[in-house]
């Protein structure tokens, strides 16, 4: 099992690995509260999914990328997580926080951000901060209890999930669940992530990860403050 990045062209996947569309969940004032709707795509045990974001057979290549001569170059280092890695503690809570690995489906933006809810520290801050880091698909946010020694992390079976997100009303990223292994074009393989969301869109500057371009122009932050009533966005 594992997912080969080919020059300037899709996903190749190998190993029979499931596949699944899921929406990201949101409530009534548009912040993202959880997953719905996981439904199983019909698959081979190989396939290609589309990465520069222009197939009209999505989530799978058409050859599309070979029309508009998509930049698929890998910018990102092999060990994007080990070295954006920050971390930010109290006397109870520690957050690993990954930056650079944010796909901005914004589950740690609620109730005033994740490390707000840290600060307070209360129990129901805490469970809020903890169920944002377990929701986080791209593997930023991890929360280590330091009194119980248990962390937020999941068990994953090893699945290939396309997200919508149901708040910014957008096709999302590529959510790689289970420590599938991804190998870049050179051959080398990037860290191998428990959670980790892959660039569709073909915008990301981090690619092969997402990075939230396939929602960040200003058509669609207009969008969304419109669908929402905000003044701003978040």
């Amino acid at each position: 099992m594992k997912i080969k990045i080919t020059k300037d062209g899709p996903y190749i996947v190998t190993g029979n690995i499931p596949l699944y569309n899921e929406i990201i969940a949101c409530d009534e004032e548009g912040n993202t509260t959880g997953f719905k709707e996981k439904e199983k795509i019909d698959s081979s045990e190989t396939y290609t999914l589309c990465r520069c974001g222009e197939s009209e057979n999505k989530p799978f290549c058409d050859g599309s990328h070979l029309k508009i001569n998509f930049d698929g170059t890998e910018v990102v280092s092999k060990k994007i997580y080990e070295e954006s890695l920050t971390t930010f503690e109290t006397d109870k809570i520690r957050l690993d926080d990954a930056i650079e690995l944010c796909d901005h489906s914004r589950f740690c933006q609620k109730n005033e951000g994740i490390r707000k809810l840290i600060e307070k520290g209360d129990p129901e801050s805490i469970k809020i901060a903890k169920e944002q880091a377990s929701n986080c698909p791209s593997g930023r946010l991890l929360i280590l209890d330091k009194e119980s020694g248990e962390s937020t992390e999941k068990e994953y079976e090893k699945e290939i999930v396309i997200l919508y997100d149901q708040g910014k009303d957008c096709e999302g990223p590529i959510w790689v669940k289970g420590k599938i292994p991804i190998e870049s074009e050179d051959g080398d393989f990037y860290e191998n992530r428990n959670r980790i969301t892959l660039c569709r869109c073909g915008k990301s500057k981090h690619k092969p990860f997402c990075d939230g371009k396939h929602w960040m122009s200003p058509e669609m932050e207009y969008k969304f403050r419109k669908k929402w009533n905000l003044k701003d966005l978040d």
